[in-house]
C-alpha cells in the first residue's frame, strides 16, 4: 500500500467530455484528486458520475479533454494500459466470475500489476471471504460480492480504486462494515474515488465532494463542509 498521507495530485480532470453513441454525456467536467484521499462524486440519477468514472477508465464510446494520470496522459489509450498503470475500477453489477469460488477469484483475471494485497491481507480485512473461500460467486451475498469485487482490485496492486455504487442495495449494517473497511484502506493511503447515493454513508467515509448535474460540475467543498450544509445538498440534489 503506499504511504498513508495525501499527497501530490494522482489524478487530474480537465475539460472531459462523454458521448454514448450520439448522446453527449459529459460537458467539461473538472476535478482533481490527490493521493491518498477519498474524494466522491455525488448527484442525481443520470447526472453522469458513471459516466465519469467510464470515462476516466476508456470505457465510453467516446471522450475528449485529458485526463491526466501520475507522469502521463491516458485520454489516448484503452482500457487495459489505463489499468496496467494502477487505475481499477469496480463497477455497480460488481463483474465477479459466478461460476468461480472466492479464492479463483482473487486469481482471476492474471494481475495486470505486480504487488498488490495478499490474499492473507484481503481476508484480513474481509473475515467473511476467509469463511466463504470454496462459496462459488452464486452463493454469496450481495454484500459478500461486493467485498470480493474491491479484494478483486486490491490484489492487483491500484493506485487508485474507482467504486460505483458499493453500498446500492445492501443492508445498513454491511453499509457500516464496507464504510469501516474503506476508512481502513484509506488510513493506509489508499486513493478511491467514490460514485453512491447513499448520502449518509458517502459523506462519512469521503474527504471531498463534487457534485454533477446533467454533465456538469456545479459544486465541490470538503465533506465537513457539505455535511454541516444541508442546503447545498438540498439545492443540487433535492434530497
Amino acid at each position: 500500500m503506499p504511504d498513508a498521507s495525501v499527497g501530490n495530485t494522482l489524478l487530474s480532470v480537465r475539460d472531459l467530455h462523454a458521448w454514448y453513441g450520439e448522446s453527449h454525456i459529459l460537458h467539461g467536467v473538472e476535478f482533481n484528486v490527490q493521493q491518498g484521499e477519498v474524494v466522491t462524486l455525488l448527484g442525481r440519477n443520470g447526472a453522469g458520475k458513471t459516466t465519469t468514472l467510464k470515462a476516466i477508465m476508456g470505457m465510453v464510446g467516446k471522450r475528449t479533454g485529458s485526463v491526466h494520470y501520475e507522469d502521463r496522459e491516458t485520454i489516448g489509450l484503452p482500457s487495459n494500459r489505463i489499468a496496467r498503470l494502477g487505475i481499477a475500477f469496480c463497477p455497480e453489477e460488481r463483474g465477479i466470475f459466478a461460476s468461480l469460488d472466492v479464492e479463483e477469484n482473487l486469481l482471476l483475471p492474471p494481475a495486470v500489476r505486480p504487488g498488490g494485497l495478499s490474499v492473507d491481507a484481503i481476508f484480513d480485512l474481509f473475515p467473511n471471504l476467509r469463511e466463504r473461500l470454496r462459496s462459488q460467486g452464486t452463493k454469496l451475498s450481495g454484500g459478500e460480492q461486493q467485498m470480493l469485487a474491491i479484494a478483486r482490485a486490491l490484489v492487483r496492486d491500484p493506485k487508485i480504486i474507482l467504486l460505483d455504487e458499493p453500498f446500492e442495495g445492501l443492508a445498513p449494517s454491511i453499509v457500516r462494515y464496507l464504510v469501516s473497511a474503506c476508512r481502513e484502506l484509506a488510513a493506509a493511503g489508499q486513493t478511491i474515488v467514490l460514485v453512491e447515493q447513499n448520502i449518509a454513508a458517502t459523506l462519512a467515509l469521503a474527504q471531498r465532494v463534487y457534485m454533477l448535474n446533467n454533465g456538469h460540475i456545479v459544486h465541490e467543498g470538503p465533506a465537513q463542509e457539505i455535511r454541516a450544509q444541508p442546503e447545498v445538498l438540498q439545492r443540487h440534489l433535492g434530497v
